[in-house]
């Protein structure tokens, strides 16, 4: 049976599915190795054993990997039941979970450690190599975070907040997928790759008429079509109706969730979430989601400390 069978559809499922370490061990293996074990280091298939430290021992060359080494959970000293309990939980509450939530509820000894968790689990959320998003697509830019204040300058967001690129597919008035990517400022450097990397060639990008696209049409294989109008006055609720709404539905999200305390270090994490959650909004099935986390949390490879606090 493929592994793709086997996810819990509901919570009673993950209960009986995953009732111990053992389990949860055999899970893993199977999502890493699904048409059998290979070495990392001979690249053999051909013969491996299961030590009494849980190490994996490859029978050609004797090399020994650990089950969890280069996944998210490499070198964790919690037992990975509990990871699961938490990744099946973060999926199945729709509006996500705060780290300060956590602590409370799974009984971590600090909100640190659960906050680091948190942010581990969000740097999986992004598949690598994903597909680009095509068709006709809104880009535009938001400002995300911040004190508002009563000034001109801030008022545009500079001062306060995190200047956000976001691309919405439009599927008519309903929005398919989203992206986004934090800026420092709103210019050719940094739109029109943005657009490249995001959003499949031949697609038509609809943007307002800010300079920074410009390029777009001349240098790029895209349609380009500008929404004029910002400068007379008009909503951008009109013009770019879909990245609008993004913006709001992100906004009130960490506003309801995480009370607004993300820091712009992080912001790019969170807006992860946001995606992986929209993205995969029409899925019901939690199990489903359980699965994709769970297949990227092994895919996106070892993530220290370090590398989440540092610089």
């Amino acid at each position: 049976m493929e592994i793709e069978e086997k996810y819990p559809k509901n919570f009673q499922e993950f209960l009986e599915q995953f009732k111990d370490e053992e389990s949860c061990r055999n899970y893993l293996f199977e999502l890493r190795w699904s048409a059998g074990f290979i070495c990392p280091k001979c690249k053999s298939t051909k013969k491996h054993w299961l030590t009494a430290k849980n190490m994996i021992h490859c029978g050609i060359c004797g090399y020994q990997t650990s089950l969890t080494a280069g996944t998210i959970f490499h070198g964790t000293k919690k037992p990975l039941l509990l990871w699961f309990h938490i990744i099946w939980w973060i999926v199945a509450q729709k509006t996500g979970v705060s780290a300060s939530n956590m602590t409370d509820f799974m009984g971590f000894g600090s909100y640190k450690t659960a906050w680091t968790w948190l942010q581990r689990i969000r740097r999986a959320m992004v598949r690598k190599g994903r597909d680009k998003i095509f068709g006709i697509v809104e880009v535009d830019k938001t400002y995300i975070g911040g004190i508002e204040r009563n000034t001109e300058k801030s008022a545009k967001g500079a001062a306060t907040k995190t200047m956000v690129v976001v691309a919405a597919e439009c599927k008519g008035k309903k929005i398919g997928r989203v992206r986004f990517r934090c800026i420092k400022e709103a210019i050719s450097e940094n739109l029109i790759p943005f657009i490249q990397d995001n959003i499949k060639q031949g697609s038509t990008v609809i943007t307002d008429d800010s300079i920074g696209y410009a390029p777009l049409q001349q240098t790029h294989n895209y349609k380009h079509e500008v929404k004029t109008g910002a400068k007379s006055g008009t909503d951008s609720h009109s013009l770019l109706p879909h990245i609008y709404l993004v913006g709001s539905l992100v906004k009130r999200w960490l506003q309801g969730t995480h009370q607004s305390k993300v820091s712009p270090k992080y912001l790019p994490y969170y807006l992860d979430e946001f995606a992986f959650r929209f993205n995969k909004k029409i899925s019901t099935n939690r199990g489903w989601l359980f699965y994709k986390l769970m297949q990227q949390a092994i895919e996106t490879g070892q993530i220290g400390k370090s590398k989440i606090v540092g610089k």
